[in-house]
């Protein structure tokens, strides 16, 4: 196999400025897949017009029952009276535990389908995941890996990060990173007791993620320090970014991750270390 290097844009169709970041940094040849988002603001903008001329993108379907409207009605368990998600990745995870109640599990199913389908209808897919890594949840993961079985998906999305620490003090000072090595073990947990899934519908899924230890605070150097942390040669990772591209010139995170798409040393570096920058495409081939 080698060493298999999967840069991903996620939130990809979210609004224009992600659609913009994830043109840029494919065409700058780091950036080769991303996630689109069904009920993204910019969904229709991202399918007609970025993929397009997009042609070697790889495109996955990024399940979304965080943020903005479902595409399905009456979905009570996980939307307000006007369609708004409305729950926390917690009160998701709690719910799901509720085991006497499967009106949270059809609910999910329900609109997952719609969101696959969605994304189906306007392109070729490749992978699965998920906003807020919501797909982590055991009982939820099992559930995508059953439908991306059913569509003929083939990559579903882990969260194993292994540890690492980059050389930025001012970063580790933040409350954001505590909060971020919380959410690291917990979904390393989480991927250890949902790999057999993975197994059992004859699927497959990257051996590391990066992208959770320094959520919110991402750039090259994360990167960097992530793949130098895994020392095995046949190896597939996927990094995660949430890059935006503003055309008033706004700098933020999101800018931040932008860059990462556009920085030439890190290609370097990352092709130094013995990675092939690819995606789920290329890997199934």
């Amino acid at each position: 196999m080698g060493k298999k290097f999967i840069l991903n844009a996620d939130d990809f169709g979210m609004s224009e400025a992600f659609n913009r970041a994830v043109l840029e940094g494919y065409q700058a040849g780091i950036l080769k897949s991303a996630s689109l988002v069904a009920n993204g603001e910019a969904f229709e903008e991202a399918h007609k017009t970025i993929i397009p001329v997009c042609p070697d993108l790889g495109v996955g379907i990024h399940l979304n029952i965080i943020e903005g409207k479902s595409l399905c009605l009456n979905l009570d368990k996980l939307t307000d009276e006007y369609g708004n998600f409305n729950n926390s990745f917690g009160q998701l995870l709690l719910k799901s535990l509720n085991h006497k109640d499967n009106t949270f599990m059809e609910q999910v199913e329900k609109e997952f389908r719609a969101q696959i389908e969605e994304v189906l209808k306007v392109t070729k897919v490749t992978h699965i995941d998920s906003h807020v890594h919501t797909h982590s949840i055991p009982r939820i993961f099992e559930l995508v890996c059953s439908l991306a079985k059913e569509y003929g998906i083939k990559q579903v999305r882990t969260q194993f990060e292994k540890p690492y620490i980059m050389p930025d003090v001012h970063r580790h000072l933040t409350l954001t990173y505590p909060i971020n090595l919380i959410k690291v073990m917990l979904l390393n947990v989480f991927t250890l007791i949902n790999e057999h899934q993975v197994k059992e519908y004859q699927l497959n899924t990257n051996d590391y993620l990066i992208g959770v230890t320094y959520t919110s605070m991402m750039n090259s150097l994360a990167i960097s320090y992530g793949l130098m942390a895994i020392k095995q040669d046949d190896v597939n990772v996927e990094a995660l970014i949430h890059p935006c591209r503003y055309e008033d010139g706004t700098i933020d995170n999101h800018f931040v991750e932008f860059q990462i798409t556009k920085n030439m040393k890190l290609k370097e570096k990352i092709e130094n270390l013995g990675f092939e920058i690819t995606n789920y495409v290329e890997k199934e081939d």
